[in-house]
């Protein structure tokens, strides 16, 4: 017989940084898993990506053991690493407080490629193009 799936929880955490502390300990504490073995698992897969915050989606089974898939950085997380701003536009697209260029936009397109909704590159590019607009990120031509 397979193991049911009780229950599944969404969290961004920073890449290797992981610790039974809050925020992660407050949110998987009450499931029942053993938060030190999550945490060694989650930042050996995590290592080589030190410093980015990397969403992670956790599948908690019936007898507590647990499994977990990491997903791509978020791309407005992207867009601020590759424009080297802390934040991104408080007017949205009505200010605009970096540039970056297109081969930037699809280099970030090509790492959200397989976690977007989209089936090209060119796809890709569009949304993450449009979400540096809504950040104040213009992009160069």
């Amino acid at each position: 017989m397979a193991k049911e799936v009780i229950k599944k929880i969404k969290l961004q955490i920073p890449a290797g940084k992981a610790t039974p502390a809050p925020p992660v300990g407050t949110v998987l504490g009450p499931a029942g898993i053993n938060l030190q073995e999550f945490c060694t698992k989650y930042n050996d897969a995590t290592r080589e990506k030190m410093g980015d915050i990397l969403p992670v989606e956790i599948s908690i089974y019936d007898d507590r053991s647990f499994d977990f898939i990491i997903k791509t950085p978020p791309t407005a997380f992207l867009l601020k690493k590759f424009a080297k701003i802390a934040k991104g536009s408080v007017k949205g697209a009505k200010e605009t407080v970096a540039t970056i260029t297109k081969e930037q936009i699809r280099e970030i397109a090509e790492i959200k490629l397989p976690d977007l909704n989209a089936y090209t590159i060119e796809e890709a590019i569009k949304i993450v193009s449009g979400t540096a607009k809504n950040m104040g990120i213009a992009i160069q031509e």
